[in-house]
């Protein structure tokens, strides 16, 4: 099992723990998963009680997994394989849209994440009417190279102002919503350097590809957007996992509140008792 995927028997309950330390409950978007690569579909299907299961199911749940990255691989490698061979790009951008909705509905007869299923079915038919509007096939993969440009920016100067935004997509899903940034100044260090090599990764993605769209061959440069698809997105989620690994347990806000809660509804059954007698 690699280091982000979701276990797919660990049920334990109650509160968990990530890294070392006090307990931490997480729960579990997106890109992203069933059995060891796919979480389900909101923040209760994350296992909790092991510290490691734990930061594995929020990181399947919000990337993907395996399953994700694969997901979003295929739909581009059927463009470039079937464009290669016939140099066209209608029957080329209609080959990935079929792939890329059998893949969508795949995760929703096993019930998947459904943000998962439906992204890659729309990503990649904004490529599709991209290309075929143009009848350029480098354009199949312009919508993906602009977004990757705006998520690197994103990661970069959400770091800057103080909210890194894989603290603002992790937060939720071990139940610690915001409370990195004034009660845990470890973890927020860690999603900061998480949050910065991201944005880099996608930097240097962005600095070879850009190039190529404007000077490559369509179907060299299809190739080579399928080779540098999973390799910036694995090295990105290893970090973000060791990062997280490091630092201090998140603070299980939500445990926080409902205990609260409780203790309040105890005082107020008190009170009630103490005004009858």
């Amino acid at each position: 099992m690699t280091s982000f995927e979701k276990p797919a028997d660990d049920r334990a309950g109650g509160p968990g723990t990530t890294g070392a330390g006090p307990p931490g409950a997480a729960a579990a978007p997106a890109a992203g998963s069933a059995p060891g690569a796919d979480a389900g579909g909101d923040a209760s299907d994350v296992p909790q009680g092991d510290s490691h299961a734990v930061t594995q199911a929020a990181m399947a749940e919000a990337f993907g997994g395996v399953r994700g990255m694969v997901e979003t691989t295929v739909p581009g490698l059927v463009f470039v394989l079937v464009y290669t061979i016939g140099s066209e790009v209608r029957p080329s951008a209609l080959a990935a849209l079929a792939v890329a909705l059998l893949l969508g509905f795949s995760r929703l007869v096993t019930r998947g994440t459904l943000k998962h299923a439906f992204s890659g079915v729309f990503g990649v038919a904004i490529g599709v009417a991209f290309a075929m509007m143009t009848g350029n096939a480098k354009d199949f993969y312009l919508p993906g190279l602009l977004y990757g440009l705006g998520l690197a920016l994103a990661y970069i100067l959400s770091t800057l102002a103080g909210m890194p935004l894989i603290g603002l997509i992790l937060g939720p899903l071990f139940r610690e919503n915001l409370s990195w940034r004034t009660r845990n100044p470890g973890r927020k260090k860690a999603y900061s350097k998480a949050s910065y090599a991201w944005g880099l990764i996608f930097l240097t993605k962005s600095a070879i590809l850009f190039p190529l769209y404007f000077w490559a061959d369509p179907k060299e440069f299809g190739w080579v957007i399928v080779a540098l698809k999973i390799p910036p997105l694995l090295l990105a989620v290893t970090l973000t996992y060791i990062f997280l690994k490091q630092a201090p347990p998140p603070i299980d806000v939500i445990a926080e509140m409902e205990a609260e809660e409780k203790a309040e509804e105890e005082r107020k059954k008190q009170r009630q008792a103490a005004e009858r007698e």
